[in-house]
């Protein structure tokens, strides 16, 4: 049974994975749970992979959200930093469709624009903004978990819920077409970095 009020946002890493669980209730947003999940670097990657895969699946167990919301895998000049992203993105996804739960991109441009209002907002900037969306008492940290709540709060104002069982309003006008932009940016640019 999905809670039609609750959104996951996952920043995916192998040593240090972010989540985020946001509720919505009427008009406004409440981080129900959030933080990092690591896992031990002198590990073999299998038992680290199984790790993650573990800690996900109680997240979805403890906060089963309408939908996952995860963030695009672009490119990256660090391969094995690619590598881990695309592989702790890759448990994400195969959890959420093992659970029937609908998953989301978001580039880190599209959550930059949504929760800090321009794209190329910093990582403080991005934990002030949550925090003061969220309504948080301290910015959220470390920065994974911050970024894991700005995917979930991205999604609420992106995509209507229809799994929610009715239309949910999305952001403003002005802001859809801003984020739409950055969308086509991302979309254009080369992902080999030319």
């Amino acid at each position: 049974m999905f809670d039609p009020e609750l959104v996951l946002g996952i920043d995916p890493g192998v040593s240090r994975c972010g989540y985020g669980v946001v509720r919505r209730d009427a008009g406004d947003y409440r981080a129900v749970a959030y933080g990092v999940i690591r896992t031990p670097p002198g590990d073999e990657l299998p038992v680290r992979l199984a790790t993650l895969l573990h800690e996900l699946d109680a997240l979805m167990v403890e906060y089963p959200p309408c939908a996952v919301a995860v963030e695009r895998v672009l490119f990256q000049v660090n391969t094995r930093t690619a590598m881990s992203v695309g592989q702790a993105s890759g448990l994400a996804l195969a959890l959420a469709g093992r659970a029937g739960v609908p998953v989301v991109h978001y580039s880190p441009n599209e959550v930059k624009l949504a929760v800090a209002g321009y794209g190329a907002a910093g990582k403080s900037e991005v934990q002030l903004m949550v925090q003061r969306l969220l309504q948080l008492d301290t910015p959220p940290d470390p920065p994974d978990a911050a970024d894991a709540l700005a995917l979930a709060l991205c999604h609420w104002w992106r995509a209507p819920l229809v799994a929610a069982g009715a239309t949910r309003g999305g952001p403003s006008p002005r802001l859809a077409q801003a984020i739409a932009a950055a969308v086509a940016r991302d979309t254009s640019s080369s992902e080999f970095g030319s």
